[in-house]
This record gives structure tokens, sequence and C-alpha cells, in this order.
């Protein structure tokens, strides 16, 4: 519940510090008094838009805070403790602080949660777990048939069921569209097969290797320098090998190795020392050998490195239009052939799409034509709630309808009513039915449209009944109603009064009234007045203590709190009200 509300320079308000009872709290005034600014400051609370001229003439910026006990282990508030944990917020699970700050001309406002500085979007998500206002425009909405379809799910628990189905839509229109953009590119997915197929070919009749490049490139090194290669390596192995001219170093190592061995003999503590000779005479005639045979492969090949120059520019070609490296070149080979295939299997594809589509129409359907006939089910119950509620509110031959229409649609999906064929309907996220809300206030008369309702205070009433019996499936702690008592008259005052408080037994609620029958019924009534301190005007609310509370009622009543009659009859209301509520 909201146990305290402190708003301070927003609008006429200075300052005002409320504290709330967990039952019904009335807010009652003179009209302009300033009772619908303590709404507004409740809804920036709930991410209401407010900007620089809602703050206080010579103010800087204007401030609200709400303080909310609650329970955060019921089940109840679970996506709200959900909400909060995930973002670090859940500091105490047994109250929470929201707070806005809106700024004047040029300032920064801020929106805030247990002190730490959030996004209005969240305060508003927030907010939505807490609090329900039931303003002056709820009437209005009444006259729009669109919101009657929720208004009905709600009543009937089937929100869930109907976030279900629209999933289930979302999901087919996925596939509606994947399935047309394939049928509209099917020119073009030919002319992409065309260029895939042509540049595969071309990759694998190159058929590169990914270290082939460095191959050929010393390859052609090789085959460039020939001459200058076997310079090299005849002048290498003459040099270990020797020739007729002079001997090499194979052969003067041998002869070392002979004398080291005949040191050995000698003088075998001196020969150890010498014993590398015989090893580096093996190595270098085997580096002798290596050098002939190398001498043996080198040959000029004027056909051979001309190969290589063209496989070298071939694939020079490939890394200009598929990769800058050979890996590159054949990674792509891979995505062009996975690509080519699936275009190759369009119409495998297609098939699949089609296949798809058909059984999400199907499926979406049968949710829709389920939840329709549960709406039904549901649209009869709440017609004779709300007559119910109508008749305790003076309006006893007053009949309610929930009319439900259809639109035949040959792109629609497939629903069956009743022992009818199966029919294509048009569907959306809320399913197929078009629901609207139909009244016959008076027996004898044809039931219409809430927005054909002459009567201010009919249309009241029936928002008022359908606010009582949404409300019992309302799970938010705190419901606000903001003079939603418009056009009701006294006589039913009374029955306005006592099904607030009744809502109270479940929630709490705040009312803005000017029916005393209303007020009489109040946990806690607060009074709502202006006063003008030092040339500027300021809002004043204060809890009714039993003799303030009184004069109030009268004052209410007759216009005037010092009537004796008015007094009296103030005094009568409230002992009705404490005997309606003990049940008497």
């Amino acid at each position: 519940m909201l146990v305290q509300l402190t708003v301070r320079d927003l609008a006429i308000v200075d300052r005002l510090e409320l504290t709330w009872a967990s039952g019904l709290n009335v807010l009652t005034g003179e009209t302009g008094a300033g009772k619908s600014i303590i709404v507004d400051a409740l809804g920036a609370l709930l991410g209401d838009r407010l900007g620089p001229e809602h703050v206080r003439h010579g103010a800087a910026r204007a401030v609200v805070e709400g303080v909310f006990a609650l329970d955060l282990a019921r089940d109840s508030l679970a996506e709200l403790r959900a909400l909060l944990d995930e973002r670090g917020l859940l500091e105490d699970e047994e109250a929470l602080i929201l707070a806005r700050e809106v700024a004047g001309l040029g300032g920064r406002s801020l929106a805030r949660i247990n002190g730490h500085a959030v996004p209005l979007s969240l305060l508003a998500e927030v907010g939505t777990h807490l609090v329900d206002i039931h303003g002056q425009s709820q009437h209005l909405s009444l006259m729009r048939p669109r919101e009657h379809l929720g208004l009905l799910d709600r009543f009937a628990g089937l929100v869930e069921r109907r976030a279900l189905l629209a999933a289930l839509v979302a999901e087919l229109r996925r596939a509606q569209r994947e399935l047309q953009e394939v049928v509209s590119e099917e020119r073009q997915a030919r002319r992409e097969a065309e260029l895939l197929r042509h540049e595969v070919a071309e990759i694998e009749a190159a058929g590169p290797r990914v270290d082939e490049e460095q191959e050929l490139l010393r390859q052609r090194s090789r085959l460039r320098n020939v001459e200058r290669l076997r310079a090299a390596a005849t002048a290498a192995h003459q040099a270990v090998q020797g020739n007729e001219e002079q001997r090499g170093a194979a052969e003067l190592l041998r002869q070392a190795a002979v004398a080291a061995r005949e040191i050995a003999r000698l003088d075998p503590a001196a020969g150890g020392e010498f014993g590398g000779l015989e090893e580096a005479a093996a190595l270098v005639e085997e580096v002798g050998r290596a050098l002939a045979s190398y001498l043996d492969q080198i040959e000029a090949d004027p056909g051979l490195l001309e190969r290589t120059e063209e496989r070298l520019l071939a694939l020079a070609d490939l890394k200009r239009r598929y990769g800058d490296t050979l890996a590159e070149v054949l990674r792509y080979l891979g995505t062009a052939q996975a690509r080519l295939e699936r275009l190759e299997h369009r119409d495998q594809h297609l098939a699949d799409l089609e296949a798809r589509a058909r059984a999400l129409r199907a499926q979406v359907g049968a949710a829709a034509g389920t939840l329709s006939q549960a709406r039904q089910q549901a649209g009869a119950a709440l017609a004779r709630a709300v007559e119910q509620e109508l008749a305790e509110l003076s309006m006893a031959g007053a009949r309610f309808r929930v009319d439900f229409r259809w639109e035949v649609d040959a792109e629609g999906v497939p629903v069956a009513q009743g022992e009818e064929p199966a029919q294509a309907l048009a569907c959306d996220a809320s399913g197929i039915d078009r629901v609207e809300f139909l009244i016959s206030a008076n027996p004898g008369e044809a039931p219409r449209a809430l927005a054909r309702i002459a009567s201010g205070g009919e249309l009241a009433r029936v928002s008022l009944a359908l606010k009582a019996i949404l409300s019992r499936a309302d799970h938010r702690p705190t419901l606000v109603f903001d003079e939603v008592d418009v056009g009701v008259g006294g006589r039913s005052g009374a029955v306005v009064g006592q099904k607030l408080w009744a809502l109270s037994r479940e929630h709490q609620v705040l009312c803005v009234t000017h029916l005393p029958q209303v007020a009489a019924f109040a946990d806690l009534h607060v009074v709502v007045s202006k006063q003008v301190m030092e040339g500027q005007t300021s809002v004043v609310a204060q809890p009714a203590e039993q003799e303030t509370r009184l004069a109030e009622l009268a004052a209410m009543l007759s216009g005037s709190a010092a009537s004796t009659t008015a007094r009296e009859s103030a005094q009568e209301l409230l002992r009705r009200s404490h005997e309606a509520k003990a049940g008497r």
C-alpha cells in the first residue's frame, strides 16, 4: 500500500506530506482546491509525463516521493520482485521508495527507485505493479469499442492466453513475410545462382591450396636463378671435395683425423681432445654428397618457369576477386557452395515455408477459436455481473450485453465455430473477436453502443460497475478513483460509497469525490483546501478528525458547515455508513 506521499513545489502545492490508511481514503474539497493535483502527483510517480510548466512559480524543481509498504514475497508481486532484483534495486522486501524530480526550464528531470537514478520508463513499469488510476477520462475510454476487448479479457483472466495467441500470430506473420520474400525474389535468386555457379566452378577448376602460393614463389625464385645457384653450389662442392689443383676440406679433415688417431695412440691423455675431427670429417663428406646431388638436380627449365608464372598469376586473379589470401578464397568457396545449395533447393525450401505457414495458420485458428469461445462464455458472465451492479446503482431495468463480431477474410485463419464448417476469419494479435459493450438503460429499448448513452450519470454508473467488477481480479495493491462518481446522484451515492469501501477490503483505495454519501464511508477522510500566504496560493491537505469531518460532510450536503440541519444529516450519513460496514 501507499504509506506516504510527499509533494513539493508542484503546480500550486508548496509542500504536502500525506500519510494514508490501508482501507478507503477519500479526498474532498471545493472545486479547484487542488484534489486533482494530488492525483497528478501520484501519476508522476507512475511515469506520467510532466514538463517545466508543472513546477511551482519561483521554484527550480518539483519533487514527488512515495513510500510503499509491500510484501514482495506475495505471489501477486513476483514479477515486481524479479524486476527490481534484476536491476539491483531490491534493497528492502517490505518497503519501496519512488521519487520524481521535475525540473524547471533548462533543468534535468530525474526518476529514482530506492535512491537510485533510473529511466522514466522503468519507473512507469514498476508503477504498473503498484497503482491503477481510474480517472475521469476512464468514462471516455468506455466509449471506445477498441478498449472493450481488453476489459473483457481482464475480467475473464484471459490476458496470458491472449499473449500466447499474440506470440503465435507474430510467428505466423514472420513465416508469411519470409515466404513472400522468397517468392518475390525468385528472379534475383536465379541470377544469383547463375553467378555463384560460375564463381564456384572457377575456384574449383583452379583448385588452390592454402600453402600453394609460397611453394610456387620458392620454385619461381629457384628457376629464375639457376645459373647463380649452380655457380654457388659448384664452388661449395669444390671447396668440400677439392679438384685437380687443390685438395678439398673433406680430404684435409680425413688427414687430420688420421693424425689425431696417431696422437691418441701415442699420448692417450691428449688424444681425447681431438676426437671431434672424425665427426667433422664424416659431416663434411655428407655435405659434399648433398652438394653433388643438388648439382645434378639444378638445370634450367624455361617451360616449368613459364607454367609457374602462369599459376601465380591465376592465383593472384582469384585473390583479387575472392579474398586477400588463398585461405580467404577457400572460405568464400565454402560460403558460395552453401548458398548455391540453398538456392538450388529453393523449391524444397519454398514448400517447407508454405507447409510451415499452413501449420501456423491452423494453430492460430485453433487458438483463436478456443479463445473466442472462452470470451463468449465470459461475456455472458460479465453481462450478468454488470446488470447486478447496475441494479444496486438504481438501474435495475438496465440490460448489458457483450456483442461479438467476426470478419470473413480469405487470407485469414481457419476457425470452426460450433457445428459449422471452418471458415477463414480475419485475425490479429488480439484474436478474431471484435467486441463492443451494448446497453439498454430502460426496459423495452434495444441495446445500443455505450457511446450513444445520452445520460452522463448512466455512463458513470456503467463505468463504476465495470471498475468494481474488474478490480476484484486486479492484483495491484492500490486503486485510485478520481471523481468516477461524477453524474451519480445522491440516491445512488451511498451505494457507490459502499462499493468503494468493499473494494478496500482487498485493495487500498484512494478516491476523489464530491458526494458526501461516498465520503461517509472513508477510513481516512482528507480535506483539501487552498490558502494564501504572503501573496501566494498554496494547497493544504489535512486528515479530518471527528468534528472537522462532520463539518466537511455538512458543507458538502448544504454548502454550510454551520447548518444544524446539515450537521444532523451528516451524522445520519456517518451512522448509516457505520451500519453498512458492520453488515447491519
